[in-house]
């Protein structure tokens, strides 16, 4: 039996009639939070991604099969899910910008750090601060809250995203840097100064009094002069940096693997700065973090040409990721995380803002506002409404090189 899943135009399915869907079947409202998304219509099948709680997804059809007890539901490109986890509804989906979140300063929500005497978390608003709590946060916890509201107690609280309500005074927002690289259309001409107040030079070795150049200004190269065993850059007419104080891309091109104007992303160790391609024209440009560790080194971000093997529009780390974050118990929700090998992979970090220098155990870290820049550009797509995608064959994961 042949018929479609909605009356808007979507396309039609096969499906043996066991569970016919109402006839106003328009979309599909997600239940819960990071529902798995299935490549094939069984339980057993690979992941395809995850969804969002409270999301509409477009339905497109259904079909019986194993693991179910309702029909299984066509939800995007080679995307399930079961029908007895979600609902059906009447209402459209959500529009297909509507997975672009990120505030002003590239978070998808407000971000905050526990304060030194920790925090305690409760599980309904109404009982916050007077019932006993049902989780214990160590100082320096970061989490992300959902919304905020009043206690029976007239104390402000936040929702985490993990369902706890804690008390907003035993927190200190986050204030990531809201450093962006630059768009490169084909030439990397400029770069940035990664000391605080960088003192410039009339020439070579001759220091220009009183005057500075300030962390993370963008800067042209506009000559290279050896001195004595040094290096020093010329950013202006009579203006000369020291070249350890500034970081400058350099044109790579593509690894063999990339196909004939396939986008990529080159990690340059040395440089600390990641360059997005579209074949051998740099797209994009900006400062990393990567790890502090060489070669094997657990800490070291692993060399070599990499695909994105899952995209995650958050994902929670412990406090290995920062090499001086030891005395964070966890980071939840680090957002923007585009996973290349393994656990190692680039995101945004809203806990530091030493970019341009090593400091991770292994991630490539970026500004929230780079990360989410990256995380849009590369593949595979996340559909409106996800919270995870996988590569497929006709959507497969960007090509990272680290070197």
């Amino acid at each position: 039996m042949e018929r479609t899943a909605s009356a808007q135009g979507l396309p039609p399915w096969v499906s043996d009639g066991r569970a016919p869907l109402p006839a106003d079947a328009r979309s599909v409202e997600v239940l819960r939070a990071d529902e798995p998304l299935f490549v094939a219509p069984a339980p057993t099948a690979g992941r395809r991604g995850a969804a969002a709680l409270g999301a509409r997804l477009p339905l497109y059809g259904a079909t019986s099969g194993p693991g179910c007890g309702t029909e299984w539901l066509l939800v995007g490109p080679s995307a399930w899910v079961c029908g007895d986890v979600v609902r059906v509804s009447a209402q459209p989906p959500i529009p297909a910008l509507a997975a672009r979140v990120a505030n002003a300063d590239g978070l998808p929500r407000a971000y905050y750090f526990v304060g030194n005497d920790g925090a305690l978390g409760y599980a309904t608003l109404a009982t916050a601060g007077q019932d006993k709590p049902i989780a214990e946060l160590q100082p320096g916890y970061a989490v992300s809250i959902v919304t905020t509201g009043t206690g029976s107690t007239g104390d402000p609280f936040g929702l985490t995203t993990k369902g706890f309500w804690l008390p907003l005074a035993d927190l200190r927002p986050a204030r990531p840097s809201t450093f962006r690289g630059y768009d490169a259309h084909g030439a990397l001409d400029r770069g940035w100064v990664v000391t605080d107040a960088a003192a410039t030079y009339s020439e070579p070795g001759h220091r220009t009094k009183g005057r500075t150049r300030q962390r993370f200004a963008v800067v042209p190269i506009l000559d290279r002069r050896e001195t004595k065993g040094r290096t020093w850059v010329r950013v202006a007419d009579g203006e000369w940096l020291e070249e350890g104080d500034v970081r400058v891309p350099s044109l790579s091109d593509p690894p063999p693997e990339a196909r004939d104007g396939e986008r990529w992303i080159d990690v340059d160790l040395h440089g600390q700065i990641v360059t997005a391609y579209e074949g051998k024209t740099p797209v994009f440009t900006t400062l990393a973090s990567t790890g502090t560790g060489r070669g094997e080194e657990p800490t070291a971000t692993p060399l070599g040409v990499h695909r994105v093997w899952v995209k995650l529009l958050t994902s929670d780390m412990d406090n290995l990721e920062d090499i001086e974050a030891r005395r964070f118990y966890a980071m939840l929700d680090v957002p923007w995380v585009l996973f290349f090998k393994n656990g190692v992979g680039l995101h945004g970090a809203f806990w530091h803002s030493s970019f341009g220098h090593v400091r991770s155990h292994g991630c490539v870290n970026l500004t929230p506002l780079d990360a989410e820049k990256l995380f849009y550009w590369s593949s595979p797509r996340l559909p409106a409404g996800w919270t995870a995608v996988l590569p497929t064959d006709y959507d497969p994961g960007t090509l990272v090189r680290v070197r």
